[in-house]
């Protein structure tokens, strides 16, 4: 069974710059773009969930 990703930028995010990151979220994995490549083959980075929240916490700190 294939699972399409919905992705998303944050509501923070212009349509001007064109230099944002899209997130998709799955059972295991969040899933992370550019968003000036979005294709199916482009490539993502993808951290297990504990990652992602360790890394947002830190950049919320900041």
């Amino acid at each position: 069974m294939s699972t399409t990703l919905q992705w998303f930028k944050s509501t923070y995010s212009s349509s001007e710059g064109g230099q944002c990151l899209e997130v998709a979220t799955s059972t295991h994995a969040i899933h992370i773009r550019d968003s000036k490549n979005p294709a199916a083959t482009g490539p993502t980075l993808q951290l297990t969930p504990a990652a992602w929240a360790a890394f947002t916490a830190d950049c919320a700190a900041r």
